[in-house]
C-alpha cells in the first residue's frame, strides 16, 4: 500500500491515483454480467406467472363449465343404469316364463300325443290295417294357456308411463 504524504508534492499524489485506478477492477463488466443474470431471472419469473395464470384460467373453466356438465351426465347415467337394471329384471322374468311354457308344452305334447296321433293318421291313410283297427283314445281336454305377462305393460308406447307391473300369475314363475 502506498502511503501518500500530504507534504509531498502533487506528482506523487497523481501517480498514486493513477495506480489505484489501474489496480481497481473495472465495475462495468461485473455489472453487465449481473444485469444479464437478473434479466434471465425476470424472464423466468414472467414465464412462471404466465403459466400460473393459464392454470388459473383452466381451473376456472373446469369449475364453471365442465363440472356442471359432468354432474348432469352423471345424473343422466344414473337414469340409464336404473333402466338397464329394470331391463335385466324383465329379461330374467321372461326367461322364467319361457322355461315355464316349455315345460307346459312338453307336458301337453305328452298328454295329448300330438305327434303320435298325427303319425297314426298318416300311417292309417297309408293302408296299414293294424293302425286302422286300434280304438282311438278319448278326446283329451283342451289346453288352457296360462296368463303370463303383457309386454305392453313393461314397454308402453309412452315411455314416461312405464311402470312395470308384476305378472298376472306369480305362481307360474
Amino acid at each position: 500500500m502506498l502511503l501518500v504524504d500530504a507534504d509531498q508534492p502533487e506528482p506523487m499524489r497523481s501517480g498514486a491515483r493513477e495506480l489505484a485506478v489501474f489496480l481497481t477492477p473495472e465495475p462495468g463488466a461485473e455489472a453487465k454480467e449481473m444485469e444479464e443474470t437478473i434479466e434471465g431471472m425476470l424472464l423466468r419469473v414472467e414465464e412462471f406467472c404466465s403459466l400460473t395464470d393459464m392454470i388459473r384460467n383452466d381451473t376456472s373453466q373446469i369449475l364453471e363449465e365442465n363440472i356442471p356438465v359432468l354432474k348432469a351426465k352423471v345424473t343422466e347415467m344414473r337414469g340409464v343404469y336404473a333402466r338397464v337394471d329394470q331391463l335385466e329384471a324383465f329379461v330374467r322374468m321372461v326367461g322364467r316364463h319361457v322355461t315355464f311354457l316349455e315345460a307346459h308344452v312338453l307336458q301337453a305334447e305328452r298328454d295329448h300325443g300330438a305327434f303320435p296321433q298325427a303319425l297314426r293318421r298318416w300311417l292309417g291313410t297309408a293302408g296299414l290295417p293294424s293302425f286302422r283297427n286300434k280304438p282311438s283314445a278319448p278326446a283329451p281336454p283342451t289346453y288352457q294357456l296360462p296368463a303370463l305377462y303383457r309386454t305392453e305393460d313393461y314397454f308402453p308406447a309412452d315411455a314416461r308411463a312405464a311402470t312395470p307391473r308384476p305378472p298376472c300369475h306369480p305362481r307360474h314363475l
